[in-house]
């Protein structure tokens, strides 16, 4: 069955069209090892054009993540936890938890990688060259370089963009993505209206002076928000109070206590702690800090505060964050195995 797209169905097509992807590539092989952890959602890639896959799983060893990616799509990847990259040539695209950014991949495999140690929770969205080109053909002038090259067929280059932070309505769409909130009958119509949805959100760029005026208060807040994670970061054992945030960004303290939850679905004190959690872990694993010398760089004086924080957040206290000895390594695994 064929679903024709909200935008461009029947209007002409590309005088070059993309090339197809060879049919007999398949990426389940590549994900063997993470078993349940890699589950197809909804779509096709080979049939409909467009492919929705959840990814929830540990990452024992360092995960080869470009072996997944199918010849002549453009993938867009919804990054929830966990850290990766994405390489091509002198450009890489690095994914941190609550991120988001695209890559195409043409028939040369792409560098990326999956980090060792960590819960990788994320959502993809694969799309076909000739799917975007049939639909975004009335926006085309407007589409991301990386997206118009790859759908006009015009560059034999790798690509990828630079992922840009989740806003709290995209991570409302991920979480209704794994629960739609229709019949199955209506799941076909409602995934392809959500996959265009998705290619505007992040493909369509409106041309130079021509930005609308929700869309700049957008990028406003997020700049905002952008500034805000800059400033914590710079010093994270003494970071600026709400006011002096406020202050030193131009805007009442209010609105961006407000316009940072919006964009990040957290408060400036709850993404503080995670500045700071990730921080310590940094430092443990690095093994030139002890536990007690990791809370106070990043602005613990309770010992017991920091083990109770840094346990919620990883699991295990800071004590034994990370197994120490290949022997510690290889126990914990057994452990874990049985």
């Amino acid at each position: 069955m064929r679903y024709l797209g909200i935008m461009g169905a029947n209007q002409n097509q590309p005088s070059n069209p993309p090339r197809p992807t060879p049919p007999d590539f398949s990426e389940s092989g590549a994900w063997r090892d993470v078993g349940s952890g890699w589950q197809p959602l909804f779509g096709s890639f080979h049939g409909v054009g467009y492919s929705f896959e959840w990814h929830d799983f540990k990452a024992r060893r360092e995960f080869d993540w470009g072996a997944t990616f199918h010849p002549n799509c453009v993938e867009l990847c919804l990054n929830l936890n966990g850290h990766g990259y994405v390489t091509a040539g002198a450009h890489r695209a690095d994914f941190s938890p609550n991120t988001a950014g695209f890559y195409f991949r043409q028939q040369n495999a792409l560098e990326a990688r999956r980090t060792a140690g960590e819960q990788h929770t994320f959502l993809t969205v694969e799309f076909s060259c000739p799917f975007l080109a049939q639909h975004l053909v009335a926006a085309k002038t407007m589409l991301h370089p990386l997206v118009r090259a790859a759908v006009e067929a015009r560059s034999n280059q790798t690509t990828v963009g630079v992922p840009q932070r989740l806003t709290a309505p995209q991570l409302q769409l991920i979480t209704s993505l794994r629960q739609p909130p229709v019949y199955a009958a209506a799941q076909p119509i409602w995934y392809q209206c959500k996959a265009l949805e998705l290619a505007v959100i992040f493909f369509v760029q409106p041309p130079a002076g021509e930005e609308l005026f929700c869309t700049r208060q957008q990028r406003l807040a997020q700049e905002r928000v952008e500034q805000v994670i800059f400033l914590l970061k710079q010093n994270l054992a003494a970071p600026p109070s709400l006011e002096e945030l406020g202050r030193k960004i131009g805007c009442s303290h209010f609105y961006l206590s407000r316009i940072f939850s919006a964009q990040t679905g957290q408060t400036i004190t709850q993404f503080l702690r995670q500045l700071r959690m990730e921080r310590a872990a940094e430092l443990l694993k690095s093994r030139e800090y002890n536990v007690t010398e990791a809370a106070h760089e990043v602005g613990y004086n309770s010992l017991s505060h920091f083990s109770t924080t840094f346990q919620e957040t990883f699991g295990c206290c800071p004590g034994l964050y990370p197994v120490a000895t290949a022997t510690q390594k290889s126990a914990a695994l057994k452990s874990r195995d049985h």
